[in-house]
């Protein structure tokens, strides 16, 4: 019987010549990968001495390791991964000499121009950051280790007649004279279906009568499948997969269904990262995650934008989580990395088909981002293809960046669809949401639309006593935009879903806003882990059934005496508030605010009371409000530039879209921006000269470009002073 040894501790890794004893998982940018743009992208070794391990079939499993890797054993090489987010193995079987046995893995997190993702606004880390396994001692027939997981597929199937596990297996060595048994599991280990096959032909079929659905957060019962290899009568192999029954649908006018019920996907965005560990996470790091996305009363995950760990999906099954999984296919597309775009796809879909949590799988994030084109509608529609033949009972799934076009074809592509939209913080405003939302549904009524990502920066440090302004970073204005959003989105029953970006803050190197450098602070709740935000609370309020009272602002202390507006959460439908021993009542809708609150010179006791639960705190009265809560002023009169609405007014003193290209070349600053861009190079000279004449906004109108690209593209012009 095959055994699996955990082979992470001890290792000898190697950077830049300097050696140290790590244990796996291991990030080596887990500090400098969160400091700034400046962070190490290189090769890495690792190395390590196998003991001795019985004899038979061995196989090495890595967990992942980003982005290529190469496994070498006594010296050969083994074989080469491209991709740092999905598991693989090797058989190193003939490499291995019997005892003392050498293992190396190179590691290199450099841009490669044929792998994704290259462009995006997360950090890069390098490193083996999963596990590493030694399975050893298979027997002369086994399941596959290199089908999915474990060999075995197992699709769950209802028709007319009930419910079917349709059984894919794939077994490896010498097939002659065995047999293969099938036995379907129930929760408490009951035995409830079984079947039988030859190894040749390992296919089977299993009937489940009246199975107990899973039902994502209410109900995520699970059933364990195992598949065991026979010789003799004896068990010589076993692989185990949990599985659960459950259906899973999408209507452009109803939204999505979950065992025919209608069920809204009330969604968070999550990134792998943390705090000085980089994607070097445990399974305790994992299960806090998601213990945390449960506390906000969600009920489903976009895992962005890559193939996420094991434990994770096994989780998300246990808990009932509804995941969009994806590959990082993202931001630009590449003709060199279409290859490489299909093989992320086979990884990610089977080697988890059949976990129940996944309904979806994602084929692109913001891939327009570089423009339309006809190969890129071309290789997208042979991603939507190729998931569709890797696994045809889950739609397929896009994510596109809010410069597309609604009309655009790309839209109609995948099965189901979403939108990253950032008004209210990269353009426009919040309440744009709904006009939007309801245009591209009138406009496109059969398309099933989600939206995938939207949100703002929310600093805690950053605090203001009146909601905040677009574009201040503060924790306060983050809430109101996402308060805005939650009740735009519980609106429309059409709308199957939503995916605020982000449930935590994560590692971006290449970002320096809102004078933190190296982080996007868009998440509800901070790199550590240890501060929930206000805006946590604002889907706390809309979500969840656990009753719960909070007021907002606990982090703003030092405030300015006299009246001032105070926020409270809750789903209760009445809160009162007490300030100073004097209390006020008010109907709750899932928030209120009360502004008749005056703040005394010195402690002032703050108290919320719903029903059973109370939240309190104190906050020091002053005659001026502590400075430090604002961010410091050049940061924020960039920030208003670039982030800020889309008004109608325009700066003379500065560039817009309504001055002529041969203007702007005789700005350093642009020329300084094209050059960083190397925009200057790939035009050649004669093209410059023939648009010279034209207007910014002409040729965007030429080139087809949307109102949305029109607006960023004038509010960064709107900072270069002429």
């Amino acid at each position: 019987m095959r055994k699996v040894i955990d082979f992470s501790e001890d290792w000898k890794f190697t950077k830049e010549g300097k050696s140290e004893t790590v244990s796996l998982p291991h990030c080596w940018n887990a500090v400098d990968g969160q400091e700034g743009a400046e962070y190490y992208r290189g090769q890495c070794v690792y190395e390590k001495e196998l003991g001795s391990v019985p004899e038979g079939t061995t196989y090495i499993e890595v967990g992942a390791a980003n982005s290529v890797s190469a496994v070498y054993v006594n010296g050969k090489a083994v074989g080469e991964h491209r991709g740092g987010y999905s598991l693989f193995r090797y058989d190193i079987t003939k490499y291995l000499s019997g005892s003392g046995d050498k293992i190396k893995i190179t590691v290199d997190n450099s841009d490669f121009d044929d792998v994704y993702p290259s462009t995006a606004d997360f950090t890069f880390y390098g490193g083996i950051y999963r596990p590493v396994k030694i399975i050893t001692d298979l027997a002369q027939c086994y399941f596959s280790l290199t089908d999915g997981l474990c060999g075995i597929y197992a699709d769950t199937v209802k028709d007319d007649e009930g419910w079917q596990v349709n059984i894919m297996a794939f077994v490896r060595g010498d097939k002659a004279g065995k047999t293969v048994r099938y036995t379907l599991y129930s929760k408490d280990g009951e035995a409830i279906a079984q079947a039988e096959a030859s190894a040749e032909s390992p296919n089977a079929q299993l009937e489940a009568e009246n199975p107990v659905l899973w039902n994502g957060v209410e109900n995520p019962y699970l059933y364990t499948l195992k598949g065991e290899i026979l010789a003799d009568g004896e068990t010589i192999d076993c692989a185990e997969t949990r599985i659960g029954f459950r259906t899973v649908e999408f209507d452009s006018e109803k939204g999505c269904f979950l065992n025919g019920k209608h069920i809204k996907l009330k969604g968070v965005s999550r990134h792998q990262d943390r705090y000085h560990m980089g994607n070097a996470l445990t399974a305790k790091e994992h299960v806090e995650d998601l213990e945390i996305i449960r506390d906000i009363g969600a009920n489903s995950i976009r895992l962005a934008h890559y193939q996420h760990d094991q434990i994770f999906y096994d989780t998300c099954d246990e808990m009932g989580f509804l995941v969009w999984a994806e590959v990082p296919v993202i931001s630009r597309f590449s003709d060199k990395k279409i290859r490489n775009s299909k093989s992320q796809l086979r990884e990610l879909i089977s080697q988890n088909r059949n976990h129940p949590c996944i309904f979806c799988w994602g084929i692109q994030n913001e891939i327009s981002m570089g423009g339309k084109s006809k190969p890129l509608v071309k290789f997208l529609r042979e991603m939507n293809d190729l998931a569709h033949s890797l696994d045809p009972s889950r739609p397929t799934t896009s994510a596109q960046v809010m410069m597309c076009d609604p009309n655009s074809e790309l839209n109609k592509i995948t099965d189901i669809q979403g939108y990253n939209i950032y008004f209210g913080w990269y353009l426009r405003t919040a309440d744009a949401i709904d006009k939007w939302l309801d245009k591209f549904h009138e406009d496109n009524p059969k398309v099933k639309l989600c939206l995938s990502e939207y949100g703002a920066e929310g600093i805690i440090k950053y605090q203001s006593p009146n909601g905040g302004v677009q574009g201040d970073y503060s924790e306060t204005y983050q809430a109101r935009l996402h308060e805005h959003y939650a009740r735009a989105i519980g609106e429309r029953q059409w709308l199957w879903g939503s995916y605020v970006w982000n449930m935590f803050d994560f590692g971006a190197a290449n970002r320096d806003e809102g004078g933190v450098k190296g982080r996007n602070n868009k998440g509800l709740v901070t790199f550590d882990r240890k501060v929930r935000k206000d805006s946590f609370y604002v889907y706390k309020a809309f979500w969840s059934d656990e009753p719960f009272v909070h007021i907002g602002g606990e982090r703003y202390v030092q405030r300015k005496c006299g009246e001032t507006v105070i926020p409270v959460y809750s789903n209760f439908p009445e809160v009162t508030l007490s300030v100073n021993g004097e209390e006020f009542a008010l109907p709750c809708d899932r928030v209120v605010y009360f502004d008749k609150a005056v703040i005394k010179e010195g402690e002032n006791v703050i108290t919320a009371k719903a029903g059973d639960c109370v939240h309190s705190l104190t906050v020091i009265g002053a005659e001026e409000d502590d400075p430090s809560y604002r961010m410091p002023g050049d940061a924020h009169s960039f920030v208003k530039n670039w982030f800020g609405s889309d008004s109608e007014e325009i700066k003379p003193d500065y560039f817009s879209v309504n001055d002529k290209v041969g203007d702007l070349l005789k700005s350093p600053d642009v020329i300084s921006l094209l050059e960083t861009a190397s925009i200057m190079k790939k035009v050649p000279p004669f093209a410059l000269a023939l648009i010279k004449p034209f207007k910014v906004k002409t040729l965007l109108k030429i080139a087809k470009i949307d109102d949305g690209m029109k607006d960023i593209a004038n509010q960064y012009l709107q900072t270069i002073k002429k």
